[in-house]
């Protein structure tokens, strides 16, 4: 289907030259002389880009640009002027134009600037659509996942988030464990007070100590003045203490003081202050293994594995990788601005094949660059990293009966990987052929194609 442009230009040879012109490149052009004529068709008709003059009787590109996009939100504007002043451009960009481009130009690379236009306003609209395709998928927390597992994690969190016992949260580095921290804050009574991370890793003990409690002017070198430690900035809060394993332990019974009496005391000061917190820890290491060898306090133990929630590594997720994967594709095609909408089925039977030792976190990076890497508007098998790329060799995604290691042919990939992303979301035709990036209709003919119409799907 051909990119409709609707142009704005009153003066007669450049209105006339464009709607010669830009046909012949692709473009379906419609000319109108007056902006007051091109907003009312607007009103009836759909177009990929708006291109005005911004010099023009009656109202000017300017403000045809904000009346265009007050009927169009998602309508790209280019603004074309002989007046290629900075501050011409400037007044336009605010106005919200996409671009603009100065007379004399020419014309193949207006023509270029049309195309990146209508495919950003393409990008956007397949943005939307994947939102409206992982539906259901996630939790306005961001936890993504229609697996057994991840529905265990939502029916926790939803159960635990209102109380305020205090949770464990394990897990394996990249799964997600800050992630579902947030969802219980976010889903608590202490929404509206405040959330803070601490790290207790990173810190040496007499830093985490005062980061915690607080400290008095002078109670250590450069101790310059009196300083509120997190207990006291978080009051009606929440705290997460991350990788509390780590903890050293010449803190660990001062935290332990200071959840079982709700009170704490600032490093060199003498006053007790009544505290109001939640504490959410977590930790990827086996923390019943450190107590039993004496690296973690018992007592400090039992009072924050009150809850324990276990998140799976993402090898354990079987298709939310490629849920995920969607959505790490949507986010970063947004934040670099690639017209990268999807998957090609070989990519995404290489995701599914791989082990993600660093889990989400290493998924995420994945997709960022191979969003960066792709040369057109799917991720292809050659954009992903070697790693990736090699891993259909080490395990197949579906074996096939005696034949582990073989080579499997492109039909047979991309057959799976329809019947994967069906399986994802739960039968939902119109949602598969969102997320495949198809009509309705192809997504019938492949079904036909590969007989798997009997899916149950909808």
């Amino acid at each position: 289907m051909s990119t409709q442009v609707v142009v704005v230009d009153d003066e007669s040879r450049m209105g006339e030259l464009l709607a010669k012109s830009l046909p012949k490149r692709g473009f379906e052009t419609t000319w109108f002389t007056r902006a007051e004529d091109a907003l009312e068709h607007l009103r009836d008709h759909d177009a990929d880009v708006l291109l005005t003059d911004l010099k023009m009787p009656g109202m000017g590109g300017i403000e045809t640009c904000r009346r265009a996009l007050e009927i169009r939100a998602d309508l790209p504007v280019i603004v074309v002027t002989a007046f290629g002043s900075l501050e011409s451009a400037i007044e336009a960009i605010r106005a919200g134009a996409y671009d603009f481009v100065r007379k004399p130009f020419d014309i193949d690379d207006l023509c270029l600037t049309l195309e990146r236009a209508a495919k950003h306003r393409e990008l956007r609209g397949e943005v939307r659509r994947l939102r409206a395709a992982v539906t259901g998928t996630a939790a306005p927390d961001g936890i993504i996942g229609r697996s057994e597992a991840i529905r265990e994690v939502h029916d926790l969190v939803d159960r635990v988030a209102a109380t305020d016992a205090s949770i464990l949260v394990t897990g394996e580095s990249g799964t997600g464990k800050e992630l579902v921290a947030r969802a219980l804050w976010r889903r608590s009574q202490r929404a509206a007070a405040p959330f803070i991370t601490v790290n207790c890793a990173a810190l040496p003990e007499a830093l985490l100590e005062s980061e915690l409690f607080g400290h008095k002017r002078g109670a250590f070198t450069d101790a310059r003045t009196d300083r509120e430690g997190l207990f006291l900035r978080a009051r009606g809060g929440t705290i997460f203490l991350d990788e509390i394993a780590e903890m050293p332990l010449g803190t660990q019974p001062k935290l332990l003081r200071a959840l079982q009496e709700r009170r704490i005391r600032a490093v060199g000061s003498d006053v007790e202050v009544d505290t109001d917190v939640r504490i959410i820890a977590a930790t990827h290491q086996d923390l019943d293994a450190r107590v039993a060898d004496g690296r973690f306090r018992e007592d400090l133990f039992y009072r924050i594995d009150v809850v324990r929630i276990g998140l799976p590594p993402l090898r354990a997720r079987g298709n939310d990788v490629l849920l995920l994967a969607q959505r790490f594709l949507e986010q970063f095609a947004l934040t670099h601005r690639r017209a990268v909408e999807r998957l090609s089925p070989g990519a995404a039977e290489r995701l599914l094949a791989y082990s993600w030792p660093g889990n989400v976190r290493e998924l995420a990076n994945c997709m960022e660059r191979s969003v960066a890497l792709a040369r057109f508007n799917e991720v292809a098998v050659e954009d992903l990293p070697e790693r990736v790329r090699s891993a259909a060799a080490r395990k197949p995604v579906v074996e096939a009966p005696g034949a582990s290691d073989e080579v499997l042919p492109l039909a047979e990939i991309e057959r799976r990987y329809v019947l994967a992303v069906l399986e994802t979301v739960s039968g939902n035709k119109t949602e598969a052929a969102r997320l495949l990036g198809l009509d309705r209709a192809t997504l019938y003919r492949w079904l036909e194609k590969y007989a798997v119409l009997d899916t149950g799907a909808r």
